[in-house]
């Protein structure tokens, strides 16, 4: 799940690094930024494709998952929404490199979201695939799976606790025709990954790096002998991820997601793999821009409680959003819903830093700033 708001331009010396199909490798031809959903398979790297694959009622229309082609080994990275053209597009994908969907041996998934995880669980149910997951995402797994499907109601208690109650309305009224799951597809990974495996394939081999924020368990895979990182969301280049966006959420997300970018920044400048969006020359870049985006954020919202805001819902009708600068009015209520938590996640951050306070009058949450002298 991502979030409504944006980091803004991309950081300056971003190029579009680009992939091409395999069928034109060693051409000058690439894909331009604007056209990373269309479906096929690109090469990025040599042995490791990108895979766009379809999501529903989503401004992103896409997730990129990754084939990896490493001596007798067939890797996923990420697996997609189990849709019911994602595995005719996935075979169809595969194709175009003489492979097929049964030849995948392994999953790796950066995080539980249902755009990463429930396709390699059809996947595993189909061919016997093993499918690996990072350990931090086990509690919200573990709720969605005692729930048979995504579990939304620490959501909604979290929207009550913000003072969001227009629009839980709109989102009961938006799902209250929508159809049930089909199948629970919140089963358990066959390997909890944990931070700093080495995940060894035939010829090559990643290091997973824990990097929580916008899940718990959300881990990047790094193969630092080929200069590539496979970001998940963590690392977008065009949008912010959603913080904290889970069934069990952290007590500090947003310090999690900060640290986590810091972490990066520790690492070699490695080619970004993003699942959303196209694949871009430098990770560093665009980390920066993510940190910068982040501290405007908090200014910001410590500006609005100063101006009069005390909920997170009143904060965020004051803030603009996405690139545009558009009105909370103007977001759909589930972009709306991303919009008050990651505008609570920020107030927290403000509160742990000492520039705010909080208080709690079961269930509402309000803010203040720390003395009638602070500002």
């Amino acid at each position: 799940m991502l979030m409504a708001d944006s980091a803004g331009q991309r950081a300056g010396g971003q190029g579009t690094g680009g992939d091409q199909g395999p069928e034109d490798q060693g051409s000058a031809h690439q894909r331009s930024a604007e056209d990373w959903t269309g479906p096929g398979l690109f090469t990025v790297a040599p042995g490791v494709h990108r895979i766009p694959l379809p999501l529903p009622n989503d401004g992103l229309r896409a997730v990129n998952v990754y084939a990896i082609e490493s001596g007798d080994d067939l890797v996923l990275v990420d697996a997609g929404w189990a849709l019911a053209e994602t595995g005719g597009l996935l075979d169809e994908a595969l194709d175009r490199i003489g492979r097929n969907s049964a030849e995948i041996t392994r999953c790796l998934v950066t995080h539980v979201h249902r755009d990463h995880y429930t396709m390699a669980v059809i996947l595993r149910r189909r061919f016997g695939t093993h499918v690996a997951l990072g350990i931090g995402d086990r509690p919200s797994l573990t709720a969605a799976a005692d729930a048979g499907r995504e579990n939304m109601s620490e959501h909604v208690r979290r929207m009550e606790r913000a003072g969001a109650e227009p629009v839980i309305r709109a989102l009961r009224a938006g799902f209250a025709g929508a159809l049930p799951e089909p199948e629970d597809l919140w089963e358990q990974p066959d390997e909890w990954v944990k931070d700093q495996a080495t995940i060894k394939l035939d010829g090559r081999q990643l290091r997973a790096v824990a990097t929580p924020g916008h899940t718990q368990g959300h881990t990047v895979f790094a193969d630092l002998e080929r200069n590539l990182l496979f970001a998940g969301d963590h690392v977008l280049p065009h949008i912010t991820p959603s913080v904290g966006f889970e069934a069990v959420v952290a007590e500090l997300p947003l310090g999690d997601y900060l640290r986590s970018l810091r972490l990066v920044l520790e690492l070699p400048d490695m080619r970004l793999l993003p699942a959303h969006g196209p694949v871009m020359d430098t990770t560093h870049a665009r980390v920066h821009a993510l940190l910068a985006h982040h501290e405007d954020r908090l200014s910001a919202c410590l500006d609005r409680i100063g101006a009069g805001a005390h909920t997170a819902y009143e904060t965020a009708l004051a803030l603009p959003w996405t690139r545009r600068g558009r009105r909370f009015s103007e977001l759909d209520p589930f972009n709306q819903m991303l919009a008050v938590l990651e505008t609570g996640v920020h107030l927290d951050l403000l509160v742990a830093q000492g520039r705010l306070t909080r208080e709690s009058t079961s269930p509402l949450v309000s803010y203040a700033l720390p003395g009638p002298a602070a500002r």
